[in-house]
């Protein structure tokens, strides 16, 4: 199919780009790579009338460290540009695997943080690991701006806390003590393939106790969602195998799956029972952060 006839503006300023959107309203989509939004205008999913460019904002592109603030990674950062950063891969190497695990190279070149979070798919990869490392999401409107959890940026399927005239500048991800994280999934290829069930978990642990542990859930829920049950058999525990499949069955009975042409709720419910166990085997055992 052939693309709809938009308007294409480009804002040299954030605040120029959030005063476009309340000028424009639901008439206008916010382009960053656009691998997903122009396949969706392609199959007239969409029919925007006014696209409004990001690609100008080199300031949402960056990927850098604050004192005080943490990691900072701009929106517009590519999935291959997460993949390939130094800074990540020294101190949050599991967010690089886990971008390194979508889609192929070529999308990977253009696909962007800011668009895999607010598409707000809930087989995305990226939202398990980020939340399991306790990011924030910075949002940027034409009222000023504002930074919540990233766990609370989902509220089902497609929809998110955005509201007209905002966008997601950058996420960000405090410094802490933990000293494991870990992403996986299950596709139904062996490269490329959309997550018919994922786990990233992020542990904290001395002399042999898990301090703290988070365990997050992806593409078993309506959105990316903690396994608080699940971490509660592991926190503050001596950490052994029984302690560690005890956490994977409560994970698989807390998640919320549905039945499609991917899998059934009883598979995904199995694979999240193997996926939290053998992720957080990796976040202890390799030490990676």
């Amino acid at each position: 199919m052939i693309i709809p006839e938009f308007e294409y503006v480009s804002p040299q300023s954030v605040q120029e780009a959030c005063a476009l959107l309340v000028q424009y309203g639901d008439s206008a989509r916010v382009l960053a790579g656009g691998s997903d939004l122009l396949v969706k205008m392609k199959d007239g999913l969409m029919k925007p009338a006014y696209l409004v460019s990001l690609k100008n904002l080199d300031s949402l592109k960056a990927i850098r460290y604050e004192t005080g603030t943490g990691v900072i990674i701009g929106a517009r950062a590519t999935h291959n540009e997460v993949m390939n950063n130094r800074l990540l891969q020294e101190k949050y190497r599991s967010v690089c695997e886990a971008a390194h695990s979508m889609a192929a190279d070529q999308i990977r070149n253009i696909g962007t943080v800011g668009g895999n979070l607010v598409n707000a798919v809930p087989s995305a990869d990226l939202p398990p690991i980020l939340i399991a490392l306790d990011a924030r999401a910075r949002i940027v409107g034409s009222s000023g701006e504002r930074t919540i959890a990233l766990e609370d940026f989902f509220l089902g399927p497609g929809k998110t806390v955005l509201e007209k005239g905002e966008i997601l500048a950058a996420i960000i991800i405090p410094d802490q003590p933990t000293t494991g994280s870990n992403y996986i999934k299950f596709g139904l290829r062996r490269a490329g393939a959309l997550a018919v069930a994922g786990v990233a978990s992020s542990v904290t642990v001395s002399d042999g106790t898990c301090r703290d542990v988070r365990v997050v859930l992806g593409a078993v829920a309506p959105t990316p969602m903690r396994a608080r049950q699940a971490e509660n058999v592991l926190r503050g525990k001596k950490i052994s195998r029984e302690l560690i499949d005890e956490t994977g069955r409560i994970a698989a009975a807390e998640s919320k799956p549905i039945s499609d042409i991917r899998g059934s709720i009883e598979y995904r419910r199995n694979l999240v029972n193997v996926l939290t166990r053998r992720s957080l085997k990796a976040a202890i055992e390799k030490g990676h952060i």
